[in-house]
């Protein structure tokens, strides 16, 4: 750990005669220590999640400003929390458009599902205009050649007319770019206030990407997030400079280590995503089910991939106790027993709200019963824990957002800024038309 030295007092010189006493010597506020702030991914459903313990920090942590942290770095969904993040979005605005599907202004519009759910038309159309000649080609090579293997093998070769996605990402570019397009924000890493970075996955070489980083940090944010949560199998793969990328959570979980590299002292860091004990809850009267595989595949699919994600995660949290040896890094995320976590639909959005409340509260409570061990963390940084805040249980995210639906002038001021944008495009549109005609 850094020590704090101390000048020693200087003695009198007895052979300095009457020289004028040296001035008292000031000493410097010691600069901040960076804080980083790290998400991993877990579709939708872990985008909910984070945005209840995100609502949950920002209220309970004094000194504490989650659109001034120094480092934010995203995996998959979290990509999409930290941009707005870092793009001064506060918690609760990242509430009203994630959750709430209210818009911050006429130009965006509402985060509405649809946006995530749109079908991949494009895909469909541009895959089935390969099925007449990989059929003509499969054909053929069996009427050619029926003695070297059976026809299925023959016809393997039109899995290739498969989409590579079920739902278009795009419109959720478009949808980010008109956000990080109003005034105070940017579409692009070289101009935000501080560091962000979203990690993706390389599909041809397997290797882990950072836009926001060296030679990565022309590519606009929104299209940066669009490849970090292109997960294999829902959304195609998204091309930038020639290369195709995928999902960042393939390589790893959680990349604080990213926030730690550039000189992060506390990251704190959310997953979404843990394995499920069912004995664990069971034995807490939590878990009705008697054995997992009572659930069937998507039961046992959604155990192996979050045992999975989990165990690989921990291993990398293990490293940076001796790689980084000066750094806190605090990690927030379900219990082993969380029945609703786990048995909740990854891909559904019917259960936001409450997904986001289940977050808001669990993540509360975290902090109230490991105070005494986060409390010396935490101070080295300026910030602590608001107590008297933790201990009512009778604090809900809805009471919370109607105390603060009045904004401030700050945010009167961004408001009126938004509107103002707004009435400019409608009035160049109207001239536009008027030249038109």
């Amino acid at each position: 750990m850094a020590r704090l030295i101390r000048p020693q007092p200087v003695s009198p010189d007895p052979h300095a005669g009457s020289a004028p006493p040296a001035k008292p010597r000031t000493r410097k506020a010691a600069p901040r220590l960076k804080r980083g702030l790290a998400l991993a991914g877990g579709g939708p459903l872990g985008a909910m999640y984070e945005v209840g313990v995100l609502m949950a920090l920002d209220e309970s942590l004094i000194g504490l400003d989650l659109n001034d942290m120094d480092v934010y770095v995203g995996v998959s969904a979290g990509s999409v929390i930290t941009s707005g993040l870092a793009n001064q979005l506060t918690p609760a605005e990242i509430f009203r458009l994630f959750i709430e599907n209210k818009a911050t202004s006429k130009k965006t519009g509402a985060l509405t599902p649809e946006v995530f759910l749109r079908p991949a038309y494009r895909e469909y159309w541009r895959r089935a205009k390969t099925v007449p000649p990989l059929f003509l080609r499969a054909l053929w090579r069996y009427l050619t050649h029926p003695l070297r293997g059976s026809a299925l093998e023959s016809f393997a070769a039109l899995s290739r007319a498969l989409p590579t996605g079920l739902f278009d990402n795009d419109a959720v570019r478009k949808y980010l770019h008109a956000v990080f397009s109003q005034p105070g924000r940017s579409d692009d890493f070289r101009t935000l206030k501080h560091k962000l970075f979203s990690i993706a996955t390389d599909l041809d070489t397997g290797e882990s990407v950072r836009f926001g980083g060296p030679g990565f940090d022309h590519v606009p944010i929104s299209r940066a997030v669009q490849a970090s949560a292109a997960l294999p199998g829902l959304f195609p793969p998204v091309e930038i400079d020639g290369h195709y990328y995928v999902d960042g959570a393939l390589k790893k979980t959680l990349n604080a280590s990213v926030a730690l590299e550039e000189g992060a002292r506390l990251v704190l860091c959310i997953n979404p995503l843990v394995p499920f004990d069912a004995n664990r809850a069971r034995r807490r009267g939590k878990q009705e089910m008697e054995k997992l595989v009572e659930g069937g595949l998507p039961t046992v699919l959604s155990q192996t991939f979050r045992a999975i994600i989990h165990s690989r995660m921990h291993v990398g949290l293990q490293k940076y106790v001796t790689q980084y040896e000066n750094a806190d890094v605090v990690l927030f995320e379900p219990t082993s027993d969380d029945a609703e976590m786990f048995f909740t639909n990854l891909f559904s959005y019917a259960t936001r709200r409450k997904v986001c409340e289940h977050a808001y509260q669990k993540t509360r409570k975290d902090l109230l019963k490991r105070r005494h061990e986060l409390e010396p963390v935490l101070a080295k940084y300026g910030i602590r824990l608001d107590l008297a805040a933790l201990k009512d249980e009778s604090r809900t995210l809805d009471e919370r957002l109607a105390k603060r639906a009045k904004p401030t002038p700050k945010q009167q001021l961004r408001n009126a800024e938004f509107d103002l944008a707004d009435a400019v495009a409608d009035l160049e549109k109207f001239v536009h038309r008027r030249r038109a005609a």
